[in-house]
């Protein structure tokens, strides 16, 4: 399903069997040399749902933005707003979980179809990389809610990590595997927000990520906001400065 650039002077690409939208840069569509945010949306949200963060957010100039959308739709969703994910979820059986507090067992499930969705990221990266120039040390991941944990999975298996994660309303996922690759990562910047009243993904959940993380020698950067399943205003102004300090110096125009 094609990605609706809702917003002028942005650009629609068909990178790595994805539909993408490339924003800012020299030419406020992805063009130049500059360092790029690449932000993953969440289940259910349309393809293009973060694309107006490029205008939102305080970026030094030349740094460039990737937003792609996720390959399987999911039905159910308001009319005129498609929906996708990264991989499907059975969201009642989520509830049921959450509403248990049976974090542990919700913690240590490795997702069907998350393999393949690592796969292609990782292969969009590789992309960005060699037709756009965009080395992994000049490039954040990070993305929302279920575009949170992939971006968290392919940072902690990647043979070339990004300079930065950001994880926005996500959670620990795949425990058992994540745990023993977080070593591996010691040092790399990460970003992390959560709603304490997070009614989808709980907050104890984002606390023992962010705990874990840390153990690791995982620099993190943990901003907890009285809200729900969202990135309020003060979570976009750290997103800004986390960046600035992880690639933005190295904007070019």
């Amino acid at each position: 399903m094609p990605v609706r650039a809702t917003l002028p002077g942005m650009r629609k690409a068909r990178l790595a069997d994805l539909d993408v939208v490339l924003a800012g840069g020299s030419d406020r569509e992805g063009g130049g040399t500059g360092p790029m945010l690449v932000l993953l949306h969440g289940y259910g949200a349309p393809g293009d749902d973060l694309v107006p963060l490029s205008r939102q957010l305080a970026m030094a100039p030349g740094v460039r933005f990737a937003f792609p959308a996720a390959p399987h739709a999911v039905s159910g969703m308001p009319a005129g707003a498609p929906g996708r994910a990264w991989w499907q979820l059975d969201m009642l059986d989520l509830q049921r979980a959450a509403l248990s507090g049976d974090y542990e067992s919700l913690t240590r499930r490795v997702p069907e179809g998350v393999a393949e969705a690592r796969g292609l990221i990782e292969a969009l990266l590789d992309t960005l990389e060699k037709e756009h120039s965009v080395p992994r040390s000049g490039l954040v991941l990070g993305g929302f809610s279920q575009g949170a944990m992939l971006a968290t999975d392919v940072t902690l298996r990647a043979e070339k990590p990004a300079a930065g994660l950001v994880i926005l309303s996500g959670t620990l996922l795949s425990k058992d595997e994540w745990l023993p690759l977080m070593p591996g990562r010691a040092g790399l910047p990460v970003l992390q927000s959560h709603g304490r009243a997070d009614p989808i993904l709980a907050y104890p959940l984002a606390e023992q990520l962010h705990q874990a993380l840390s153990a690791a020698g995982i620099p993190v950067e943990f901003h907890a906001f009285n809200g729900g399943h969202a990135i309020p205003g003060g979570a976009l102004d750290a997103l800004s400065g986390f960046v600035s300090r992880a690639i933005g110096q190295q904007a070019a125009s």
